[in-house]
Protein backbone atom coordinates (compact mmCIF):
# COMPACT_ATOMS: atom_id res chain seq x y z
CA UNK A 1 0.00 0.00 0.00
CA UNK A 2 1.48 3.66 -0.86
CA UNK A 3 1.99 6.17 1.84
CA UNK A 4 0.52 8.74 2.00
CA UNK A 5 1.69 12.57 1.61
CA UNK A 6 2.23 14.29 5.13
CA UNK A 7 0.53 17.24 3.55
CA UNK A 8 -2.37 19.56 6.08
CA UNK A 9 -4.12 20.85 2.49
CA UNK A 10 -5.16 18.31 0.24
CA UNK A 11 -8.31 16.77 0.03
CA UNK A 12 -9.61 19.87 2.87
CA UNK A 13 -11.56 22.83 2.86
CA UNK A 14 -8.93 25.54 3.38
CA UNK A 15 -9.34 29.18 3.27
CA UNK A 16 -7.39 31.16 0.87
CA UNK A 17 -4.08 32.81 2.70
CA UNK A 18 -4.28 36.58 3.13
CA UNK A 19 -1.13 37.14 1.23
CA UNK A 20 2.19 34.74 0.74
CA UNK A 21 3.74 35.12 3.83
CA UNK A 22 0.38 33.58 5.55
CA UNK A 23 0.65 30.64 2.53
CA UNK A 24 1.88 27.38 3.44
CA UNK A 25 3.67 25.85 0.67
CA UNK A 26 3.95 22.08 0.81
CA UNK A 27 6.28 19.73 -0.39
CA UNK A 28 5.99 15.76 -1.16
CA UNK A 29 8.36 12.92 -1.81
CA UNK A 30 9.34 12.60 -5.00
CA UNK A 31 8.73 8.60 -6.13
CA UNK A 32 11.35 9.09 -9.08
CA UNK A 33 14.26 11.11 -7.15
CA UNK A 34 16.54 8.73 -9.30
CA UNK A 35 15.52 9.77 -12.41
CA UNK A 36 16.00 13.18 -14.00
CA UNK A 37 12.65 15.09 -14.94
CA UNK A 38 11.03 17.89 -15.77
CA UNK A 39 7.79 19.36 -14.42
CA UNK A 40 5.84 22.26 -15.15
CA UNK A 41 3.12 24.81 -13.62
CA UNK A 42 1.48 26.85 -15.49
CA UNK A 43 -0.84 29.72 -13.79
CA UNK A 44 -2.08 31.76 -17.04
CA UNK A 45 -4.33 33.92 -14.62
CA UNK A 46 -1.86 35.30 -12.15
CA UNK A 47 -2.77 38.35 -10.14
CA UNK A 48 -1.10 40.46 -7.68
CA UNK A 49 -1.60 44.63 -7.25
CA UNK A 50 0.67 47.76 -7.81
CA UNK A 51 2.23 48.77 -4.39
CA UNK A 52 1.56 52.12 -6.00
CA UNK A 53 -1.70 52.63 -7.31
CA UNK A 54 -3.59 49.13 -5.97
CA UNK A 55 -4.34 48.36 -9.60
CA UNK A 56 -4.93 44.94 -10.62
CA UNK A 57 -1.17 43.65 -12.32
CA UNK A 58 -1.99 40.17 -14.36
CA UNK A 59 0.60 37.94 -15.45
CA UNK A 60 0.81 34.26 -16.98
CA UNK A 61 3.50 32.20 -14.61
CA UNK A 62 5.22 29.15 -16.23
CA UNK A 63 6.84 27.49 -13.64
CA UNK A 64 9.47 24.63 -14.53
CA UNK A 65 11.67 22.26 -12.40
CA UNK A 66 13.54 19.31 -12.12
CA UNK A 67 12.81 17.60 -8.84
CA UNK A 68 15.06 16.29 -6.62
CA UNK A 69 13.85 14.58 -3.33
CA UNK A 70 10.93 16.53 -3.03
CA UNK A 71 7.88 17.77 -5.57
CA UNK A 72 5.74 20.55 -5.06
CA UNK A 73 2.21 20.01 -3.38
CA UNK A 74 0.07 21.56 -6.24
CA UNK A 75 -3.25 22.55 -3.91
CA UNK A 76 -0.93 24.34 -1.85
CA UNK A 77 0.81 25.93 -4.95
CA UNK A 78 -2.30 27.06 -6.20
CA UNK A 79 -3.41 28.50 -2.63
CA UNK A 80 0.17 30.34 -2.27
CA UNK A 81 0.06 32.01 -6.03
CA UNK A 82 -3.72 32.93 -5.12
CA UNK A 83 -2.80 34.64 -2.03
CA UNK A 84 -0.98 37.42 -4.61
CA UNK A 85 -4.61 38.47 -4.75
CA UNK A 86 -4.47 41.28 -2.56
CA UNK A 87 -0.36 41.51 -2.13
CA UNK A 88 1.19 44.82 -3.63
CA UNK A 89 4.66 44.59 -4.95
CA UNK A 90 6.38 45.07 -8.29
CA UNK A 91 6.28 42.18 -11.14
CA UNK A 92 9.81 41.87 -10.86
CA UNK A 93 9.53 41.14 -7.07
CA UNK A 94 6.40 38.58 -7.71
CA UNK A 95 8.41 36.32 -9.72
CA UNK A 96 11.69 36.16 -8.49
CA UNK A 97 10.12 35.71 -4.58
CA UNK A 98 7.77 32.62 -6.43
CA UNK A 99 10.78 30.91 -7.79
CA UNK A 100 12.84 31.23 -4.67
CA UNK A 101 10.63 30.51 -2.51
CA UNK A 102 9.87 26.73 -4.03
CA UNK A 103 13.31 26.50 -4.92
CA UNK A 104 14.30 27.12 -0.84
CA UNK A 105 11.79 24.70 -0.34
CA UNK A 106 12.15 21.54 -2.65
CA UNK A 107 15.64 22.25 -3.25
CA UNK A 108 15.37 20.97 -7.13
CA UNK A 109 18.33 20.06 -9.10
CA UNK A 110 16.97 23.33 -11.42
CA UNK A 111 14.42 25.72 -11.26
CA UNK A 112 13.21 28.44 -13.86
CA UNK A 113 9.93 30.79 -13.57
CA UNK A 114 8.86 33.13 -16.77
CA UNK A 115 6.99 36.05 -15.62
CA UNK A 116 4.68 37.18 -18.38
CA UNK A 117 3.33 40.23 -17.06
CA UNK A 118 0.31 42.39 -19.25
CA UNK A 119 0.94 45.77 -20.06
CA UNK A 120 0.20 48.49 -17.53
CA UNK A 121 1.11 51.77 -18.49
CA UNK A 122 2.04 50.59 -21.89
CA UNK A 123 4.79 48.96 -20.94
CA UNK A 124 4.83 44.96 -20.84
CA UNK A 125 7.47 43.20 -18.59
CA UNK A 126 8.60 40.02 -18.48
CA UNK A 127 10.57 38.67 -15.42
CA UNK A 128 12.90 35.37 -15.57
CA UNK A 129 14.61 33.77 -13.03
CA UNK A 130 16.32 30.48 -12.58
CA UNK A 131 18.11 28.66 -9.85
CA UNK A 132 20.66 25.29 -10.70
CA UNK A 133 22.07 24.41 -14.39
CA UNK A 134 19.55 22.02 -16.31
CA UNK A 135 20.65 18.65 -16.50
CA UNK A 136 22.23 17.25 -19.60
CA UNK A 137 19.74 14.70 -19.85
CA UNK A 138 16.31 16.56 -19.34
CA UNK A 139 14.68 17.87 -22.66
CA UNK A 140 12.95 20.98 -21.56
CA UNK A 141 10.18 22.57 -23.79
CA UNK A 142 10.23 26.40 -24.64
CA UNK A 143 7.75 27.71 -22.36
CA UNK A 144 5.51 29.40 -24.78
CA UNK A 145 4.33 31.99 -24.18
CA UNK A 146 4.83 34.61 -26.49
CA UNK A 147 5.88 38.18 -25.70
CA UNK A 148 3.44 40.91 -26.02
CA UNK A 149 3.01 42.31 -29.24
CA UNK A 150 0.28 44.23 -28.97
CA UNK A 151 -1.99 44.55 -31.79
CA UNK A 152 1.35 44.32 -34.02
Amino acid sequence: MARKPQVKQLGRNVALPQNPDDAELERVANPHADTHYAARFTAPEFTSLCPVTEQPDFAHLVIDYVPNKWLVESKSLKLYLASFRNHGAFHEDCTVAIGRRIADLIEPHYLRIGGYWYPRGGIPIDVFWQRGTLPKDVWLPDQGVQTYRGRG
